[in-house]
Order: structure tokens, then C-alpha cells, then sequence
């Protein structure tokens, strides 16, 4: 077969298969091209998930009539002044989304510039339609009708008019959130799904398009190194998600998705969240245009860097650090679910001093009712004969919590903000006052990131007191649980874990971590060599002993059902107030929580 020059009609519809694969890749395309015209204010009209309608409207610069003609040519762009492609600032450059757009679908351009006549241009599927005056603001307005019609093998891959729907919404979330200066609206079906206002911050925006709690359980980053600056907002490691499509990653105000910068937030939080809990993020990077090359991918949503391990250590150093100098907080306020399972107690109406009860005469004398184990007795007078007065007498019930007489003041806000103990309940919550609301504590979670972080300062050089055994502990695993166990012997021993090879299919413990106390060492090395062996060929070393840290510290940990006294109480307490990311166990779960006293002057109708 010789080969042959395609014709134009099919290239643009090739080009159309690279540039839009579904209606949100047009839709971006769209609204790359407003941003990069200078609007102000964005409207994004979609009809059926965008497959058979899809309108964007801006208030930007405006074409002439002889640019929107030129616009619709194949790279035809006014975003390259000159031949310099690394050194681009727009969003858009190629020239290929318009007559790719219009070689798959309907396409109405209708654009004035300002003191101009507003103009309209129609392409059908690849050939001009019509053209003539147009009546509108100065700005452009661009209607895409009826994508794939004439391309039923493209047409029947596309998912349902929901999940288009989905897609392009995320699309305009991101844009959004890369410009808090412009104005985004996006209508679905005649309903308006988003509607945020120009001018917000950056922390106002990116809660806008998430979560309006996120203002409050966040954390800001701002980090410069020579040239690249990271910016942005990352939730506390309580305030997560089970799926990570709450993470937006922005280079020089363009969305991405980067598997590098993906991989190095997911360095970030290693040991603050269980692997299947992922963190909401918006991180903006920005560095100079010849240190990125946007120019890799048909969609621009990936990028290449020219220091790729700079870039990872930024982003893992950056978050480190915001995590560590905020660690100790966690979600500050329960949710509103919990708060609603608080009930009050009805009050009883007053009743009509009869001295019936259920229609009878009921007796004079009722027994006196015990309130905080002292004895009342009814005052002169009263009606004791009431149907709330009667009391059962019923078997007490055991008391499962342990208080203290509160007789010292709680401390002060600001020194110790977790306050002082007041008691346990269920022997797993401690319950302390503090001076601006009421504190509950997880001590087996507490306890076990107390115990993580003493763990992994001996990973980074400070030694971990351990405890000789009396009598070593031979435990039996297979040959190669063993080997790897061999491996890593010396930075075991920097954890407190002295262990050697005993045969072939055995270890042989000599020493524990001293503060994990008496263990089962069977269950604990075992857990150790499973560990390694689960992400032996994903991770590093140290990125595993990481995780074997995490697995010691919850065999040490105080263990829910453990009664503690005040001292031990108190003394959880304060060292949560000095130990980084004290606020999370090492799963992801808030350790404590606080109940402010305005929630708790609500709860009794107060407030």
C-alpha cells in the first residue's frame, strides 16, 4: 500500500481524537480559552452531561471577524508571539481545540470586541454553515451541540449522561480553583450546580469548591526555595476522604495530574494516614516556564520537570514541615451527626394537685428521691404523688467511669489547651476540662502516636531504649521472612528490636522496645516480617521501617479497656501537647476531639 497525504477533514477529526476525547476535555478546552482572554466572569451552560450542548460565555477581549475565521484554522493561535514554546504563560497554545471541536460537532463563535460589532461564524462538523452579525456584550460566547453525532464509533464509548456530567464539573471545579480572581457559573440541565463570586482568597475559594469545613480543619503551606514557590492548602490528617479525587495540583496555575507530584503527597502523609484514607489538598506550584515542559501531553494535563527530585523534595519537605508545626491539632469540632445523637430529656408539664394518679388515688407518702446519692426529702406542700417522683428500685449499674473531685482549676488555653483530667468512661475515654469546653481523649490512640513518634526518632538517630529479654525468644518463619528480617537487623536495632538468624526458617529475639512493656514477641516480629514483605518491592527500607514503627507502636500502646488513674491521665495529656501530629493516631483518626462550651450551653437550651 503506498502511502498518501490525508486529507484535511480527516486530520482534524484525527486531531479531534487526541484533543477531545469526551465532553469535559471540550469543556476545558472552552474555558482555557476565556481565562487566557482576560474574563472576569465565566458562565458554563451543559445540556445531557454535555453530549448534546455545551455553551461557555465570557466577558474577555473579544475576536474580530477576521480572527475568529483565522481561529478556526488548525494552528492558528494568538498565544505564541513569538517561536519560544518553554517559555508559554497561557493555558492554551496549539491552536487545535477549535477546528478540533468543530470537525466532531456543531460549533457556533460568537465574539465582540469592545467599540466593535459583535460577529457569529457556524461550523458543522467541518464545514462553515453560516456567518453574519451577532447581537451580544463584549466577550465570546462558544455553543458545541451534538458531539460525535456524525461519529458513532466515538459517540458509543462515551459513559452515561450523569458520569459526562461528573467529569465536567470537576473540570470547571479545578479551573475555578487555579483562578480565585474570575467568577465561574455552571448550569446542568437548566439547574445551577456551582456558582462562586471573583476576587475570594485562595483558602475561600478552594473550601468553596470542596468542603466548607475545610477552612477550619486545614492547614496553609507557603514555602520558597530559589526560584519555585509552593503554595496552597492541605486538610489535617483527620479531615480525609476514602478516595482521592479531593486533591487538586496546580504548576504556574495550570491543573495537572502529575503522578510525581501524586507519589510525593502521598510521601507526605505516609504514617499519618492508613493507606486507604487520602488527605484534601489543593497545592500550587510555581517556577520559572523553562524549569516545566507543559508541551508532553495532547490535553495538557500532564508536565515534565527539569529537576524532578527538587519538585518531590519540595512538596514532601513543605508538607512535612506545615504538618509538624500544626500536628498537635486535629478536627476541633465533632460532627454534627454526633452532636444530634445528645438528647434531652423531656420536661414534664405541671400537673393539677389532685393526688390522683392514672385516675386513682394514689398514696401520700412516696419514697424520697435520691438525686447525686443525697438523700431529698419532697418539700412541705408538694404533691409527691407524680408519675416522674416515683422511683424503681432497680439493681445499680456498674459504674465504668473514674473521676476525680474537681477541685483544681482547669489550666489555661493557651499552655495546656487539652486541660486537665476529670475522669474515664468505658476505660477507653479520658474526659478532661478544659478552660474553653469539654475534651475527650482515645487514649489507645493517643498512646499510640506518642509511642510512633518515640519510634522514629530512633529511626533518625536517637536510640530507643530497649529491654533485654531474660530468656531469648526463638520465633519459627519461613526462609524468606527471615532473610528480610536478616536485612534490616541493624535498623530493627535502632528501634529497640535486637534480633538475629536462628537456622534457616527462625529469628531469635533478644531485646524489645523498652516502653512497649511485656509483648507477645511471636505476634510482633511476625507482624514486623509480614510488613516488610508487603511493600518490599514498592518502597524503600526506610519507607518500610516507617510502616513497622506504626505496627510496634500499636502492639505498645495503651489498649482501650485499661483503667488509668488521674496522674496517668494528666500525664497523657501533656506529653500529646508537646509531640507532633499528636491529633491523629496513625490511621487517620482524630485522637481527641473537644466540645466548645457554647455547644454544650446549647445542648441544655442555654444558648
Amino acid at each position: 500500500m503506498s502511502i498518501r497525504r490525508l486529507p484535511e477533514k480527516l486530520v482534524n477529526r484525527i486531531a479531534a481524537g487526541e484533543v477531545v476525547e469526551r465532553p469535559a476535555a471540550a469543556l476545558k478546552e472552552l474555558v482555557e480559552n476565556a481565562i487566557d482572554a482576560g474574563a472576569t466572569r465565566i458562565s458554563v451552560r451543559i445540556a445531557e452531561g454535555g453530549i448534546s450542548r455545551l455553551e461557555v460565555e465570557d466577558d474577555g477581549c473579544g475576536m474580530t471577524a477576521a480572527d475568529m475565521a483565522l481561529a478556526l484554522e488548525r494552528h492558528a493561535t494568538s498565544k505564541l508571539p513569538d517561536d519560544a514554546i518553554e517559555d508559554v504563560t497561557t493555558l492554551g497554545f496549539r491552536g487545535e481545540a477549535l477546528p478540533s471541536i468543530a470537525s466532531v460537532a456543531r460549533l457556533t463563535l460568537e465574539s465582540r470586541v469592545a467599540g466593535g460589532d459583535g460577529w457569529r461564524r457556524i461550523v458543522d462538523n467541518g464545514a462553515l454553515a453560516g456567518e453574519g452579525p451577532a447581537a451580544l456584550a463584549k466577550g465570546t460566547r462558544v455553543l458545541v451541540e451534538d458531539l460525535f453525532a456524525r461519529v458513532p464509533a466515538r459517540r458509543k464509548f462515551l459513559r452515561s449522561a450523569r458520569s459526562e456530567y461528573a467529569a465536567c464539573l470537576d473540570v470547571v471545579k479545578r479551573l475555578a480553583m487555579a483562578r480565585p480572581d474570575i467568577g465561574f457559573t455552571f448550569d446542568h440541565d437548566g439547574r445551577r450546580a456551582l456558582d462562586v463570586q471573583g476576587g475570594q482568597d485562595r483558602l475561600s475559594r478552594v473550601a468553596a469548591l470542596t468542603s466548607r469545613d475545610l477552612a477550619a480543619n486545614s492547614i496553609g503551606v507557603d514555602l520558597d526555595r530559589g526560584e519555585v514557590h509552593l503554595g496552597g492548602v492541605i486538610s489535617l490528617p483527620t479531615f480525609n476522604r476514602g478516595i482521592a479525587d479531593h486533591q487538586y495540583l496546580f504548576v504556574n496555575g495550570r491543573p495537572v495530574k502529575d503522578r510525581l507530584l501524586v507519589g510525593a503527597l502521598r510521601g507526605a502523609y505516609a504514617d499519618l494516614l492508613a493507606r486507604d484514607r487520602h488527605p484534601v489538598v489543593a497545592l500550587f506550584l510555581d517556577l520559572p516556564a523553562h524549569e516545566v515542559d507543559v508541551n508532553v501531553h495532547p490535553a495538557k494535563t500532564e508536565v515534565r520537570f527539569r529537576d524532578p527530585q527538587l519538585v518531590r523534595g519540595m512538596i514532601v519537605g513543605g508538607l512535612r514541615r506545615a504538618l509538624d508545626e500544626h500536628g498537635f491539632r486535629s478536627v476541633q469540632r465533632p460532627a454534627e451527626a454526633a452532636l444530634a445523637a445528645w438528647q434531652q430529656e423531656p420536661v414534664a408539664p405541671a400537673q393539677p394537685a389532685t393526688g390522683l394518679l392514672f385516675g386513682h388515688h394514689a398514696p401520700r407518702e412516696a419514697p424520697a428521691v435520691h438525686l447525686f446519692g443525697a438523700e431529698q426529702a419532697p418539700a412541705p406542700g408538694e404533691i409527691t404523688a407524680r408519675v416522674y417522683d416515683r422511683m424503681t428500685a432497680f439493681a445499680p449499674a456498674p459504674l465504668a467511669g473514674r473521676a476525680e473531685v474537681a477541685t483544681a482549676p482547669p489550666p489555661e488555653a493557651a499552655e495546656h489547651p487539652l486541660g486537665i483530667a476529670r475522669g474515664q468512661i468505658a476505660k477507653t475515654y479520658i474526659v478532661a476540662e478544659a478552660e474553653d469546653g469539654l475534651v475527650i481523649v482515645d487514649q489507645h490512640a493517643a498512646h499510640e502516636r506518642l509511642v510512633l513518634e518515640t519510634l522514629k526518632r530512633g529511626m533518625a538517630g536517637q536510640a530507643v531504649p530497649s529491654q533485654g529479654l531474660l530468656m531469648p525468644e526463638v520465633v519459627e518463619l519461613d526462609e524468606p521472612a527471615c532473610d528480610r528480617l536478616e536485612a534490616a537487623a541493624p535498623q530493627l536495632a535502632a528501634l529497640g528490636v535486637e534480633l538475629e538468624r536462628f537456622g534457616p526458617a527462625a529469628v531469635m529475639v533478644r531485646s524489645t522496645p523498652a516502653m512497649l512493656g511485656a509483648i507477645d514477641c511471636t505476634r510482633l516480629v511476625t507482624d514486623i516480617a509480614d510488613d516488610l514483605a508487603g511493600y518490599d518491592a514498592a518502597l524503600g527500607l526506610s519507607e518500610r521501617l516507617e510502616l513497622v514503627a506504626a505496627t510496634m507502636a500499636c502492639h505498645g500502646s495503651v489498649r482501650a479497656g485499661r483503667t488509668l488513674n488521674v496522674a496517668e491521665m494528666n500525664a497523657l495529656l501533656r506529653q500529646m501537647e508537646v509531640t507532633p501530629h499528636s491529633g491523629q493516631c496513625n490511621h487517620g483518626r482524630p485522637t481527641w476531639v473537644k466540645l466548645a462550651m457554647d455547644d454544650v450551653e446549647k445542648l441544655f437550651g442555654r444558648k
